[in-house]
C-alpha cells in the first residue's frame, strides 16, 4: 500500500494517492460523485479490502457531515478541501450509528477507508491527496 512511486504514477479515477510525513499510500477507490451514489455510500457492505476506499466528490466547497446509517463496517473519514489537503480526520466511525460526524466547512471530498487504518499508517491533518477530480491548477499535489 505504501509506495515511493506515486510521483511516477498517472492520475486515474479509481486510485487515490495520499502523501504526508508518513510517506505515501495508495487506495483503490470507488467514486461517489452524484447524489444517489453519495447517499448510498458504503451502506450494507460486510467488508472492504484494506487498500480500498470510497471517494465522495462534491461539486463545490461546502460544510459536510456524514453518518453511519446502514453502514456495517467501521470507517475512518478523511475530510478534504478543494486543493486536496486533509482538513479533518474522524477515526473509527461506528457501524450503524446515526450520530452526525462533522467534517467542517469548505470541503469538496471525503475519503472513507477501513477504521483504524488512518492511525496505523500515520495519516494526519495537512496530508495531501492526489486524484484527477481536484482542479489541477489549484491542487496541492497535482497530477
Amino acid at each position: 500500500m505504501v509506495s515511493a512511486v506515486a510521483s511516477a504514477a498517472a492520475c486515474v479515477e479509481d486510485t487515490v494517492w495520499i502523501r504526508g510525513a508518513f510517506g505515501e499510500a495508495r487506495f483503490a477507490v470507488e467514486l461517489a460523485d452524484d447524489p444517489q451514489e453519495r447517499a448510498m455510500g458504503l451502506m450494507h457492505r460486510p467488508s472492504m479490502p484494506m487498500s480500498a476506499g470510497m471517494l465522495f466528490i462534491y461539486p463545490a466547497p461546502q460544510r459536510l457531515s456524514f453518518w453511519m446509517r446502514n453502514t456495517l463496517i467501521e470507517l475512518d473519514m478523511l475530510f478534504v478541501d478543494a486543493t486536496g489537503v486533509v482538513r479533518n480526520i474522524h477515526h473509527r466511525a461506528q457501524p450503524l450509528d446515526e450520530t452526525p460526524i462533522e467534517g467542517g466547512q469548505g470541503l469538496t471530498h471525503v475519503l472513507e477507508i477501513n477504521g483504524g487504518l488512518a492511525r496505523q499508517l500515520g495519516l494526519e491533518v495537512g496530508d495531501q491527496l492526489r486524484h484527477p477530480s481536484f482542479r489541477q491548477a489549484r491542487a496541492a499535489w497535482p497530477c
